[in-house]
């Protein structure tokens, strides 16, 4: 075999493997979204999202450590892109832990998709098609779908679904129209 033959074989099996190790920065399954998956911590948010803004609802340094210990709200972490677009919602398993793992994403950019092409650009049709609806709560302003298959609940807005807001009226499967737009979701990691 020539050397340019092996050069070649061995230029075509290197991309080959960086397409495999290559993840989807977008995508979203059960466990994982994007970057983020089961085993990512707190710390590791400041190195997969280098490149966009992280913004903490953590207390500042100089408020006293016991208002940081008794403090009843969730660590949450919003990423925003550069350009100030809100991406996502973090939220952390453990207060004032940054070796905590994940709790929940939030997502509230489009680019981010399942394997079976659900988005935020997605439609109750879509969902409905895709995924099994395997309950659904009703709250003041939305109606929340429960997906198993991925872990995740979609909140539709009450207004989509032609119901008045601050209604604690049940919505079932039949009453969402085809064409209600996904307000947002939430992949839970637990």
């Amino acid at each position: 075999m020539t050397l340019i033959k092996r050069l070649f074989y061995f230029i075509i099996i290197m991309l080959f493997f960086i397409q495999c190790t290559n993840t989807n920065k977008y995508e979203v399954k059960k466990g994982m979204v994007g970057n983020i998956n089961k085993k990512t911590t707190i710390a590791d948010l400041s190195n997969i999202f280098k490149n966009d803004s992280i913004v903490s609802n953590k207390p500042l340094a100089e408020t006293i450590d016991s208002q940081k210990i008794f403090s009843l709200n969730d660590d949450e972490y919003d990423i925003y892109s550069k350009s100030g677009k809100k991406l996502l919602e973090i939220t952390a398993s453990k207060q004032n832990d940054s070796l905590s793992k994940i709790k929940s994403v939030g997502i509230y950019d489009p680019n981010y998709v399942t394997d079976k092409g659900i988005s935020l650009k997605s439609t109750f049709k879509d969902i409905n098609e895709n995924y099994l609806v395997n309950n659904i709560e009703t709250t003041l302003t939305s109606a929340t779908l429960f997906i198993d298959e991925l872990n995740a609940t979609i909140s539709i807005d009450k207004k989509e679904l032609g119901i008045s807001e601050f209604s604690r009226e049940q919505v079932s499967l039949n009453q969402i129209p085809d064409m209600a737009k996904i307000k947002y979701f939430t992949i839970w990691f637990n």
